[in-house]
């Protein structure tokens, strides 16, 4: 038989079918097919009888007899009861479960892929810092969980597009080109004149060096400046955004992360976005003058009290041209859009939903999505670090990359859920043990890369291995896990919850550990021999799919 890549999926299918015949009216129900927690229970669960008890006037079990009576026949189910007041319980073959291994050599970088997304376009925004100086950790956090994210999201078979927007407009800005005028004029943080909110990192300093001496940068309009005139503040305002955008995609390189489309601030303004934006809203009835400003009825959505758009002293509060921003990617086609922010974001998502309803454009209700992540501490030698020796005030995501490699920093950064505070300790990161969950995973499969070195036969040879003698615990136990992996994507996509690959991951290292610790591979007995040795190079395949879609290699040697 061919294998199944999918078991939960191809239940689902079955059990659709199964509805169809049944009660056609309820064809759209959802089939929820889930794990038991107990063994005993099967390997899969079907509550579609319990869902369907009132709507049909009959009892579950009735139903559940009903279901399992029209259920197509498969190769892989062994066995269906039912449970309890009408759970049906699937048992799948022992055969089925071993031919994994198989179908795992055989899909390769593919196993695990899904198809939840249909090809359907996702637009995916993440760390959109400020271009203000160098990128610090918590920018890193944003850069690993929207990458990971959107990998997730490919792999759950979604049309990714990954956004950076750039704040490039606004009090910060000011505050930049200011600190890089005094630099440029030779005054420096320690001077009693030195703005309260002015920039005292040392890359000021080398933004300043590089603006007198002249050094061409390219600007957003794609046109060199450097004029070094310390008293040209416009000049110097396009040159250190230009500068440190220039430093900031450095960073995200060395971070192995890119983006589809860069999208600017100060765009929508100069191309009449925020204004046009600004017009609909007033049209839509949704705003209203009080106190020499402008309101936007933004209780009319849900807000605890309304917001303010245009201040009494002139100009647009923060929110408004983000309203104009995701209007634009509605035009752009985007049916689901993902922000991937730190915490400090929370307040405006309200608001910016707001604006976006009262546009009468179209937009569901709770667009966009949102990912929020929380800061996160960084330690060495068991104290906090708090500061860069080039940034002053923080630590940068470069510092960590310089300390302990990008598969660790990604690893880290990635592998808790966003809403948990994260300590990142950089001794951990660094260390060759157990502990080091990164190491431990890659550690597993430079293994299974070194025996599969000592064995030196054909690969090819594996796919034609007899795994019916595969049937230990520890074997077992790297089936099952293997098995799940298509429901770890499917999940994480759906919870856009990347760090649950890392989790698995783990947990598929820990199984694996515990196997190669019991066993030995290159036995006397051939069929046993290339069983092994082919279920712990499927092994090694998904480790690296899981790996892959963090960002994170897989060595073959460590």
């Amino acid at each position: 038989m061919s294998a199944v890549l999918n078991f939960k999926s191809h239940l689902t299918d079955l059990f659709a079918q199964a509805l169809r015949a049944v009660a056609p009216e309820y064809e759209g129900a959802t089939v929820l097919i889930e794990r038991p927690k107990q063994a005993s229970h099967g390997d899969y669960a079907c509550n579609l009888a319990m869902q369907l008890a009132k709507p049909l006037r009959k009892s579950p079990r009735d139903i559940a007899n009903a279901l399992i009576a029209a259920l197509p026949k498969s190769e892989v189910i062994e066995k269906v009861e039912i449970a309890g007041a009408g759970f049906i319980n699937v048992f799948i073959t022992t055969a089925a479960k071993q031919d994994v291994v198989h179908g795992v050599l055989q899909a390769g970088a593919g196993y695990g892929h899904v198809h939840v997304g249909a090809g359907r376009k996702v637009g995916v925004e993440f760390v959109s810092a400020n271009p203000t100086g160098p990128l610090h950790v918590g920018h890193g956090r944003g850069a690993a969980v929207g990458d990971c994210l959107c990998n997730v999201l490919h792999a759950a078979g979604w049309n990714v597009t990954r956004e950076f927007y750039y704040n490039d407009a606004g009090a910060q800005i000011d505050n930049l080109t200011l600190s890089v005028q005094l630099r440029c004029k030779g005054i420096t943080p320690d001077d009693p004149s030195w703005p309260e909110s002015g920039y005292r990192g040392d890359y000021i300093l080398d933004v300043a060096k590089a603006y007198m001496a002249k050094e061409p940068v390219e600007a957003d309009d794609h046109h060199t400046v450097g004029k070094g005139d310390a008293d040209d503040a416009e000049a110097i305002r396009h040159f250190a955004v230009a500068y440190l955008r220039r430093e900031q995609d450095l960073d995200l390189r060395a971070f192995q992360v890119e983006f589809d489309v860069f999208s600017l601030e100060s765009a929508l303004y100069t191309e009449g976005k925020v204004d046009e934006t600004v017009k609909r809203l007033i049209a839509s009835g949704h705003t209203y003058e009080q106190d020499n400003a402008l309101w936007l009825r933004t209780t009319d959505f849900g807000d605890d009290k309304d917001r303010v758009m245009r201040k009494s002293e002139g100009g647009y509060t923060y929110f408004v041209p983000d309203v104009a921003y995701h209007l634009e990617k509605w035009k752009r086609g985007f049916v689901r859009v993902i922000n991937e922010q730190g915490s400090d974001h929370h307040s405006t998502i309200t608001r910016v939903r707001a604006g976006l309803q009262a546009l009468d454009a179209g937009i569901p209700k709770g667009w966009p999505d949102y990912v929020l992540h929380q800061m996160v501490t960084v330690l060495k030698n068991g104290e906090e670090v708090k500061i860069s020796k080039r940034a002053g005030s923080y630590v940068t995501l470069r510092d960590l990359i310089d300390e302990v490699g990008c598969d660790a920093t990604r690893y880290f950064l990635a592998a808790r859920h966003p809403d948990s505070q994260l300590v990142f300790d950089i001794d951990l990161a660094k260390s060759q043990s157990n502990d080091n969950p990164v190491y431990y995973i890659q550690y597993a499969h430079a293994r299974i890369s070194t025996v599969l070195a000592q064995w030196g036969g054909e690969r090819t040879a594996l796919l034609n291995a007899d795994v019916g003698v595969l049937d230990s615990d520890y074997e077992t136990a790297l089936l099952q896990r293997m098995i799940d992996y298509p429901q770890v994507i499917e999940t994480a996509a759906e919870d856009l919850a990347p760090h649950l690959v890392a989790f698995y991951l783990k947990e598929l290292a820990a199984d694996f550990h515990s196997y190669y610790n019991a066993s030995r591979f290159l036995v006397e007995d051939e069929k046993l021999k290339l069983a092994r040795l082919a279920l712990i190079a499927a092994v090694a395949q998904v480790i690296k799919n899981g790996l892959a879609l963090l960002g994170v290699s897989a060595p073959e040697k460590m």
